[in-house]
């Protein structure tokens, strides 16, 4: 009781202050343009495959659903760290978040990323359906069940991150403000806190690490039946058909896996330093997903091409007033 009061006696803060990226100091002016590209390079293109993907009549399959899914999440999960990272470069008022902002940010991100997680498992359950089961393929995967998968991702993602949110800003934080992070994320916040963090991190480690383990055996399971599927296929051309239509998720699944196990599992190994590995999985692999999927899929090579050839077609083909 003495401890509690001792810490309502002490002032909350306000803001805090994001200290940024390693190196990126020293040359802020170059770097904004870099984070400038990337921010544009990860909005645009993956707006481009939702539109593509939205508009096209032959791209109607779960696969794609789920696709239009994952380009929206990658669109706002870079839209939540980048734009203040680009700030933090500009100003040192750029650098300070308010509390609120901090929480709202902290929730965001989470609940972005946890559904991401969600929505890949549910991907590669997709792709065992349609390869491994391909006769009840069009029964199981209807547009109900469809929906009912991509939305279950986003409402779990939603109380994931509703847990987290809650556990790290119900603590008092009376100083210091400085966090040695470039955006507001659980193991540097809770550095921060002026009380006792170890259920904070018991719980971090048991709900996270089950939650993104439980994802990762699925996805691993699904393809290993989708492995042993394919090679039962006689045809060399259909080996390779199967296969490319896997390879694009199995690549984007890695990318995103790899970092947060590094970051996660390791919670007092924050710092400027530490920022390494969560800007590829926040900034780097949205960007390059597009790519990715359009690299690897013919089909949404030429959904795009009938795209741009009827976006040229228009005006052509309007009438002169």
């Amino acid at each position: 009781m003495v401890e509690k009061m001792q810490y309502l006696n002490q002032s909350m803060v306000s803001h805090f202050f994001l200290e940024g990226l390693m190196y990126t100091a020293e040359h802020p002016g170059l770097f904004f343009l870099l984070f400038l590209l990337i921010y544009s390079i990860t909005v645009s293109g993956n707006l481009l495959i939702l539109l593509t993907v939205g508009s096209d009549p032959h791209l109607r399959s779960p696969m794609y659903h789920f696709l239009g899914h994952l380009s929206f999440l990658d669109a706002c999960l870079s839209t939540v760290t980048v734009p203040k990272v680009m700030a933090g470069l500009l100003t040192l008022d750029g650098k300070v978040i308010s509390f609120q902002g901090c929480a709202l940010q902290l929730y965001c991100f989470h609940f972005l990323a946890s559904t991401e997680c969600f929505l890949y498992t549910v991907m590669a359950y997709d792709r065992y359906l349609a390869i491994c089961q391909p006769l009840h393929y069009p029964v199981v995967m209807n547009k109900r069940v469809c929906a009912a998968l991509a939305g279950s991702t986003w409402a779990i993602g939603a109380m994931h991150s509703a847990i987290h949110t809650s556990l790290t800003f119900r603590l008092l934080y009376c100083g210091p403000q400085h966090i040695a992070y470039f955006f507001c994320d659980i193991p540097p916040v809770l550095k921060l806190a002026c009380a006792d963090t170890t259920i904070n991190e018991l719980v971090m480690l048991a709900n996270i690490g089950v939650v993104a383990a439980g994802c990762l055996i699925l996805i691993i399971i699904s393809y290993a039946f989708i492995v042993a599927a394919v090679l039962r296929i006689r045809t060399a051309e259909g080996r390779q058909r199967a296969f490319s239509t896997c390879t694009a998720h199995l690549t984007v699944v890695l990318l995103y896996y790899m970092p947060p196990v590094c970051i996660y599992l390791q919670p007092s190994s924050t710092g400027t330093g530490a920022g390494a590995p969560a800007v590829f999985y926040t900034i780097v692999t949205p960007m390059l997903n597009p790519f990715i999927y359009t690299l690897r899929n013919k089909e949404v090579k030429r959904a795009l091409k009938r795209l741009v050839c009827s976006s040229r077609e228009s005006p052509a083909s309007s009438p002169a007033p």
